[in-house]
């Protein structure tokens, strides 16, 4: 059974989300400020969490800041509809989506569904598969991690997930819907910026010139095969 943290001050947010998550069969925890709900993440260990970036105590950026520090746990950031620097901070601190107030309780349900799925499914690179080899970057599928010059890069598994997407595209372009297919799920209804902001952090962990953006379209992985 699933298990989601709702981080929301908001008792009429918590008591509906509750509502639909319960329905849904998930096993449901919820927290009303910063403090309790890292500790609710630390305890509980959810496998999504849902949360809010206004929260007494401490804001949900610095609940979000601190969890990196120790989890990649799926999360779900509700932001102001009219905060756009919220949302592109919320990316680069380390949230896998956002999802604007006031919102749709289905939208947020599909949300939830898609990254349960991406969660739960055999991995589109199985254990076992052979490493992506290239000149400057190896991927190593089973383990999960990527070396340049035989030292690690510690990435996410959402940015691990879009580097082996492109990676196993060597040479074509994928566009960010085709991005958001592959990595988020079939029914992400998110901003492409994810793709843009995640993508992003990834060259700066590589700290190499492999991914070129194609204007208008998207990008393409361009590292020589060994």
């Amino acid at each position: 059974m699933p298990k989601i943290l709702v981080v929301d001050d908001e008792a009429s947010i918590v008591n509906l989300l509750t509502s639909y998550l319960k329905a849904e069969g998930y096993e449901v925890y919820t927290a009303a400020d910063g403090p309790s709900g890292l500790k609710a993440a630390r305890t509980f260990t959810p496998d999504v969490i849902i949360l809010d970036i206004m929260l007494p105590g401490l804001d949900g950026m610095e609940v979000l800041s601190r969890l990196r520090r120790e989890s990649d746990v799926y999360v779900i950031l509700l932001t102001a509809r009219t905060e756009e620097m919220d949302k592109i901070v919320g990316l680069s601190v380390g949230a896998d989506d956002y999802v604007t107030k006031p919102f749709s309780p289905r939208e947020l349900m599909a949300r939830l569904k898609a990254a349960l799925r991406r969660l739960q499914a055999v991995p589109h690179l199985k254990k076992g598969t052979a490493k992506l080899a290239f000149r400057s970057v190896i991927i190593d599928p089973g383990a999960r991690q990527v070396t340049v010059d035989a030292k690690l890069v510690d990435l996410t598994a959402i940015e691990f997930d879009l580097l082996a997407a492109l990676a196993e595209n060597r040479g074509r372009v994928l566009t960010r819907d085709q991005l958001l297919e592959k990595v988020w799920g079939y029914d992400f209804y998110g901003d492409t910026r994810v793709v843009d902001v995640h993508l992003g952090h990834i060259r700066q962990k590589l700290g190499l010139d492999v991914i070129a953006t194609v204007r208008g379209v998207g990008y393409r992985f361009e590292d020589e095969v060994l």
